[in-house]
């Protein structure tokens, strides 16, 4: 029944039924996952790499971690090429805003419009969804750290805790069990770190494996902070020694 429905974005099935945007979603659970984690102090994000080789000049590239703007930050899973385009449309939105209001975009206003731009690609016929999820992390004046969750269809929302990307389902089980409302930022990292291991596709986690980056304030000003290899090493270590210590 599917197949006379899921030709064009704009064709609903009978059940009301967008096949091609749950397609896209279906590509995004096949991606390597994020976490993020809101805490009192900052927001974590957490995420596997797929891309892993001795010759990539780690310190030049990123495959999950963007900084958008000097108080946002994002973590993809998905399509990468579609996560750029999107990306830089966010940067100028953040600019432009910055330019035209003297003041820095709020969060949510950001998310906001790429979420309108996402929408814009389920609706008209000759375009196909983005194939991408992200979690956007940020601080502003209006409700300090925030952490968001956006998906192709355009819908986003704001989450405490939350997982994009492969086995997304039983990552937020885990986390809804774990989190705590008033954690600190070292707690929020290690949950993430903990959740994104015990439920990653590789056997084992590994500091070549994951990429790691936070949202904080320092003397009034936020920080969006990369986790060098040795910050890495160190993270993992702390997880990888607390499962060796867990009776089987």
């Amino acid at each position: 029944m599917s197949r006379k429905y899921d030709s064009r974005t704009t064709v609903f099935s009978p059940e009301g039924r967008l096949y091609q945007v749950e397609y896209a979603m279906d590509a995004i659970n096949h991606a390597g996952a994020a976490v993020g984690v809101l805490s009192k102090d900052g927001v974590v994000l957490v995420a596997e790499k797929k891309i892993t080789s001795k010759l990539l000049e780690t310190s030049k590239s990123t495959e999950k971690m963007y900084k958008v703007d000097q108080h946002i930050a994002t973590a993809v899973a998905g399509i990468t090429a579609d996560a750029n385009i999107l990306i830089n449309h966010a940067r100028l939105g953040a600019q432009r805003h910055l330019l035209t209001y003297s003041e820095p975009i709020s969060v949510e206003g950001l998310v906001r419009n790429i979420c309108d731009l996402k929408q814009g690609y389920t609706q008209f016929g000759g375009l196909r969804p983005f194939g991408v999820s992200f979690l956007w992390a940020g601080w502003d004046s209006h409700y300090g750290f925030q952490l968001y969750q956006s998906d192709p269809s355009g819908n986003y929302g704001g989450w405490k805790a939350t997982s994009i990307g492969g086995n997304s389902q039983s990552s937020q089980s885990m986390l809804r069990q774990e989190y705590k409302d008033d954690c600190s930022l070292d707690e929020a990292l290690y949950l993430a770190v903990k959740v994104l291991g015990k439920n990653m596709d590789s056997t084992t986690l590994s500091a070549d494996k994951v990429e790691i980056s936070t949202i904080t304030r320092v003397d009034g000003k936020v920080v969006f902070h990369c986790f060098t290899n040795e910050q890495l090493v160190v993270a993992v270590k702390r997880f990888t020694d607390e499962v060796s210590q867990t009776p089987q």
